[in-house]
């Protein structure tokens, strides 16, 4: 967006001056992170169980996860046992429950800065 303001003032400019030179104004397309790219998550409500029983992740054993916008992701950083017993009747491994966290996308994990589970409605 700033690209393109500077090259209509630019235009503008030459424009008032009397220039001919024709200019092209062209649209930049962002570009998108790459899978080791760091994305901030602040504060968001996600849905949160164990990959491998709930999110269907392949892995060893049970494992906590994260579903950020319909994607699955490890978590690094808290496990599945420090939030109560993952085998309970309202576990990670049976059930799948809301948690507010913050933290960043690090390829195909999620690095948990901050994780608060949300009550059960």
């Amino acid at each position: 967006m700033n690209n393109l303001f500077a090259i209509t003032i630019l235009a503008a400019l030459l424009f008032s001056l009397g220039c001919d030179s024709k200019i092209e104004l062209t649209s930049v397309e962002p570009t998108l992170p790459t899978a080791d790219a760091q994305e901030a998550i602040v504060d968001r409500s996600v849905e949160v169980a164990c990959g491998q029983c709930q999110f269907e992740l392949e892995g060893d054993g049970c494992d906590l996860a994260v579903r950020i916008d319909g994607k699955s992701y490890f978590v690094d950083g808290t496990g599945i046992d420090d939030h109560g017993d993952a085998h309970a009747a309202d576990g990670f491994c049976n059930s799948i429950r809301r948690a507010k966290v913050s933290g960043h996308l690090e390829g195909d994990r999620f690095v948990i800065e901050k994780f608060e589970l949300e009550e059960s409605k």
